[in-house]
């Protein structure tokens, strides 16, 4: 009978081992976290929505898929690719880098970013290995639901002999994934649809 309540004890020993251990895991993994707080009530009309907070969501390492359209940049079909984000040299921008390959073969793009917290703004300066560079300005707003949608419009751009524009909405919709929706103006022409992306975090790479 002893030798029976021993093994039980031990049993329950390991159990509570592993689950102590499993959960030194998940805290040393450091998952990223809705920026809205919980205020322990639903919230209301008057609630204050907090600044995005950059470091808190985009560095670390993104893989994306997007179908396109045939246009200027390239034949249409799935672009495939990985983008990481990280702080810049000076300690205020940041940069990002995408690997990537489509229809047409890989390519990359290096892009800095310049996010201003306290005016909401932001400024992307992508640099193409296809040919070209794209600098994009826009603003972010949020809602209490703890999504956030940056709003991008790039400058006009001469790609393969004709001016293209394009716009872009980031919708954050939490902390492991966003989607970018696509619309593209050619020699001013109408806007049209450009495609939607999806980006997903590698959470093991969130730093």
């Amino acid at each position: 009978m002893a030798l029976r309540l021993t093994s039980i004890v031990s049993g329950f020993v390991m159990v509570a081992l592993l689950v102590l251990s499993g959960q030194a895991a998940v805290a040393q993994q450091r998952l990223p976290e809705g920026q809205i707080p919980d205020l322990g009530r639903p919230t209301e009309s008057g609630d204050e929505i907090p600044l995005f907070d950059y470091d808190q969501y985009f560095p670390g390492a993104w893989t994306f898929e997007w179908r396109t359209p045939e246009s200027p940049f390239g034949t249409g079909g799935m672009i495939e690719g990985r983008e990481t984000f990280a702080a810049g040299d000076d300690g205020r921008n940041y940069v990002s880098s995408i690997e990537a390959v489509g229809p047409d073969g890989p390519f990359t793009v290096a892009a800095t970013i310049v996010y201003l917290k306290s005016q909401q703004s932001f400024t992307r300066l992508e640099n193409d290995s296809r040919g070209f560079n794209l600098l994009k300005a826009g603003r972010i707003g949020g809602d209490l639901g703890g999504f956030y949608t940056i709003h991008y419009e790039s400058a006009p751009a001469v790609i393969d002999g004709v001016v293209v524009r394009v716009r872009n909405m980031t919708r954050i919709v939490s902390p492991f994934n966003f989607k970018v929706e696509s619309r593209i103006s050619v020699d001013g022409g109408p806007w049209t649809n450009f495609g939607t992306g999806w980006w997903r975090k590698e959470v093991d790479s969130n730093p």
